[in-house]
């Protein structure tokens, strides 16, 4: 029981992480269905509600599957299943940022955006999508440890939109107004930055256990051998 419980800690933690972003996803979706009366905070999505309802549907699939899939004991039991769920995890990852480049370019900044802001979301847009490229290369070559650190960065960067909650609490704690562009900008990045440490920091831990306890490297991955 130990070994089950200690196996889906971070799968759980992963899912908790993204509920908020998911919740207010949903939330966006039923004000667009309802068609909730035009503000500055929605009037970008109500003018063309297809790509952000596209990143919505794509991210929240991206971030509760993709989180089943740090399960070891699950990979292991059920290959095939991990194989059929990390394609959905793929498509919904590339979808999600495309989607979110495509909004990034094309939707007019709300209040509080900046061009600093602008760059982050092009950056770590681009930096999720290459990611994922990279995973699906280095699977079909069937280096198993490559793809799976691709995933492990790839699913960090799709993950920001969760940390980004922790990142404004401090502001919304002791402040009274909204963060101009600067301060927006900081926790947001800080938000992605976060992740991309802790998803190298957990990368450098599966290759140190891996030497310690002579487990080759190509078992060491999201994605298993066939058998």
């Amino acid at each position: 029981m130990r070994r089950v419980n200690s196996d889906w800690l971070v799968p759980v933690a992963l899912i908790a992480l993204s509920t908020v972003p998911v919740l207010a996803g949903t939330a966006r979706l039923s004000e667009l269905a309802r068609g909730a009366p035009i503000t500055p905070a929605n009037a970008r999505f109500l003018a063309s509600a297809g790509p952000v309802v596209l990143h919505i549907v794509a991210a929240s699939i991206y971030s509760l599957l993709g989180a089943v899939q740090f399960s070891a004991g699950l990979r292991r039991r059920s290959h095939r299943w991990h194989r059929a769920s990390g394609r959905v995890v793929v498509v919904a990852g590339v979808l999600a940022a495309l989607s979110g480049l495509w909004m990034t370019q094309r939707y007019p900044w709300p209040a509080g955006d900046g061009r600093l802001l602008y760059s982050e979301r092009l950056v770590f847009g681009t930096a999720m999508l290459v990611s994922l490229v990279l995973a699906v290369l280095a699977i079909r070559s069937r280096h198993f440890a490559a793809h799976g650190r691709w995933m492990i960065r790839a699913y960090a960067i799709g993950l920001g939109a969760g940390t980004q909650v922790f990142t404004h609490i401090p502001w919304f704690l002791l402040a009274h107004d909204a963060p101009g562009e600067g301060p927006r900008a900081l926790m947001m990045g800080a938000g992605w930055a976060i992740n991309v440490v802790v998803a190298e920091w957990a990368i450098h831990r599966i290759g140190q256990r891996s030497r310690t306890h002579g487990v080759p490297k190509e078992r060491l991955s999201i994605q298993t051998r066939d058998r």
